[in-house]
């Protein structure tokens, strides 16, 4: 005998309206009802018609703190409601990220959260969403919108406000020749705070801001390579584009044998709890890890369930921490 909602909710003693909730993974039912109703749905064998349980977070940096406190977030958004998070570290726009979202889709996928994966990249591969959408499995991103325009929700911080935040900090403790250690170009959000860096610059009357950025990769090496190349030009102070970057920076500064913040300042980017413990502690632009997971578990769970969600971008403000690495030029 085929099992419907009536004996689910006789077996749960619950309503009808009640078991209809929690398949449909809505929000408003007791967790110990959810239970409930879950462990009915068990025994009596119902098989859901809508998607399957899984969520996959897609991104390339899972070492990176902050990518790992939002994937962090996002589970326990999603794990009330039944859905289950499965981490998926891939290369943006290769061969890997087909390969993941492919074989998850073929075993029944509730939804992918791109975090700054393929989402992030300039030119990226389309095929991969292109599937999702043929398959009508519904996805989003952070951080990054869709290449080719492909109509999806995305939730970002604001890169632009996150540059003028770092350069009026340290404009207005009187530096002057502020250099920036970026990301690669053709890295969505590394270009925005580029853009965003040069619009600072040239609002507080800094002339040629274009030469006193550095591209680098978003590692510590990268952070190293990037202050060695400002620190020729004489820069007093550095706008970092990660926080990995801006340790890096440090320990290239250390090897000149110079001091921060006394000889140079730096800010990092990202604001992950490991900058409240370095030596000195880093003076860094917060991304808001909190809210961006939150409002991501809302939409997964409202796509899940059939219900539109706005695309396009909805963008996040930044909040500059100031610890120690950031002082006045010296002399």
């Amino acid at each position: 005998m085929k099992v419907g909602i009536t004996e689910l909710a006789a077996r749960a003693g619950v309503s009808e309206a009640t078991v209809s909730r929690v398949i449909n993974r809505r929000q408003g039912v007791a967790k110990k009802t959810r239970d409930a109703v879950e462990r009915a749905m068990s025994e009596l064998g119902y098989e859901r018609s809508t998607p399957g349980q899984l969520v996959a977070v897609v991104t390339e940096r899972v070492s990176n703190p902050f990518f790992a406190d939002v994937a962090e977030r996002i589970e326990s958004a999603l794990a009330p409601h039944g859905l289950k998070m499965v981490l998926c570290p891939a290369f943006p726009g290769g061969v890997q990220e087909r390969e993941f979202v492919s074989s998850l889709v073929d075993r029944g996928i509730a939804a992918v959260v791109f975090l700054s994966a393929s989402n992030t990249v300039e030119g990226a591969d389309v095929e991969t969403y292109e599937l999702l959408r043929d398959r009508r499995v519904p996805y989003l991103g952070i951080n990054g919108e869709f290449a080719d325009g492909h109509p999806a929700p995305v939730f970002s911080t604001d890169d632009t406000l996150a540059a003028e935040l770092a350069v009026d900090h340290l404009y207005r403790l009187g530096h002057r020749r502020i250099g920036m250690a970026s990301g690669p170009a053709g890295n969505h959000p590394a270009d925005r705070r580029v853009e965003g860096f040069l619009a600072a610059m040239e609002r507080r009357g800094l002339a040629d801001a274009e030469s006193w950025v550095f591209r680098q990769s978003y590692t510590v090496e990268g952070g190293q390579a990037a202050a060695a190349a400002l620190l020729r030009q004489g820069a007093t102070a550095i706008v970092a584009a990660s926080d990995f970057m801006a340790l890096g920076a440090i320990r290239g500064l250390r090897r000149h044998g110079l001091s921060v913040p006394d000889d140079v300042s730096v800010v990092g980017y990202d604001g992950t709890i490991i900058t409240e413990f370095t030596d000195p502690p880093l003076t860094t632009v917060r991304q808001p890890a909190d809210r961006l997971a939150l409002e991501v578990g809302r939409s997964v769970l409202a796509l899940v369930a059939g219900r539109p969600v706005p695309t396009g971008e909805l963008l996040f403000d930044p909040e500059l921490v100031i610890r120690s690495t950031t002082a006045a030029p010296p002399a």
